[in-house]
């Protein structure tokens, strides 16, 4: 499930390069979720465009001017806690830099892109009002809840339950999938 919040500078996008560029960060996100290109991996793929006026966006305690400067970028993506490994992120990072520089017609390294992927602790997702947990997220996009990614994601959260267990934290404080807050509190 995640989520790119877009911010530009004025002047960074018109409106067939802000089209181009939610369909590239569509792209990316369904590649995120394992290429979960079904209509539940399209409905996960958000993607929130927020336009910065040149006097509202300061960068080294200079305020961007725009033209002067080129078009300039700060692309936040949420994705759930130990989805991504650091060579997923790397990835993540130059498909950004490369759709934002295919939709601006510039070179990648003549922007000010800056990028920040944000894990969403397990339980903190929510939708309708209901919390929805990663194995959830995977079956609405159509990834088997035993996939290789899933797998490796159980691994962490085992040993985080260890941790939360070893260390005598309540086992109701978030951050595990609620099957394994329910044996730990068994424990």
């Amino acid at each position: 499930m995640p989520i790119m919040d877009v911010r530009y500078a004025t002047g960074s996008l018109n409106a067939a390069s802000k089209s181009v560029l939610a369909n590239r960060l569509t792209d990316i996100l369904v590649r995120m979720e394992g290429g979960a290109n079904t209509t539940g991996g399209r409905a996960f793929a958000w993607v929130c465009f927020t336009e910065i006026a040149e006097d509202n966006l300061w960068i080294a305690g200079q305020r961007n001017v725009g033209s002067e400067v080129g078009p300039t970028f700060l692309v936040n993506i949420s994705v759930p806690e130990c989805y991504m490994n650091r060579a997923h992120k790397n990835e993540v990072h130059a498909w950004i830099a490369s759709a934002i520089a295919d939709a601006t017609g510039e070179v990648a390294s003549d922007l000010r892109i800056l990028t920040i992927i944000d894990e969403v602790t397990e339980g903190n997702w929510g939708s309708r009002g209901m919390p929805i947990s990663l194995g959830s997220i995977a079956v609405a996009v159509g990834q088997p809840r035993d996939g290789e990614r899933l797998q490796w994601s159980r691994a962490y959260f085992e040993a985080k339950a260890r941790a939360i267990a070893a260390a005598g934290f309540p086992t109701d404080m978030g951050g595990l999938p609620s099957s394994m807050s329910r044996a730990l509190e068994k424990v």
